[in-house]
């Protein structure tokens, strides 16, 4: 599930759960409460991976750096599944939804929505506590109070089924 590269190895904060089959690889660091999901994929081997607090990668999702493009992604995100993050930075409090595309250089700012299925292209930013969408991706509108505090719910709903995970860890089904 971890692997060293070069003089880089992964780094992991207190309760972090790391599900079946994942790979972590070379320069990440996943800060306390941090979930990684089944298969998925986080390759650290050119620049810096950074995953904070309570932040959730679910299902089969890629991240990846370019030289000198480090991937942050700050405290209570939610990544959804099949997502690709590719040197960009994701903040606090954001949700990123299944099968998104994210690429090299983007800032998704505080608070927000990237809904399924969307491309946010090289150098993009978005502001805060909006909701992104389509391909390319383009702010559609401000987030209500409520949509911001269900993000939140999400990243924390994440974080007790980790933790119901890492205590009940499932085991294969051997075959018949």
């Amino acid at each position: 599930m971890l692997y060293s590269y070069l003089d880089k190895r992964p780094t992991l904060g207190k309760d972090v759960f790391i599900a079946d089959g994942a790979k972590i690889i070379g320069d990440v660091h996943i800060d306390e409460g941090a979930s990684i999901w089944y298969n998925s994929v986080i390759r650290g081997d050119i620049a810096s991976i950074y995953i904070g607090k309570g932040t959730n990668i679910q299902d089969l999702s890629v991240i990846h750096v370019n030289t000198n493009v480090p991937v942050i992604i700050e405290d209570d995100v939610s990544i959804g599944h099949s997502v690709t993050l590719h040197g960009c930075t994701i903040k606090k409090g954001t949700m990123v939804g299944m099968g998104s595309t994210i690429l090299n250089g983007a800032i998704i700012e505080e608070g927000s929505m990237v809904a399924a299925g969307s491309l946010i292209t090289e150098n993009k930013q978005f502001p805060p506590h909006v909701l992104i969408m389509g391909s390319p991706a383009k702010v559609v509108r401000e987030l209500t109070s409520d949509e911001v505090n269900a993000l939140k719910e999400t990243a924390e709903r994440y974080s007790q089924k980790a933790r119901e995970h890492r205590e009940n860890s499932p085991l294969p089904i051997a075959k018949c």
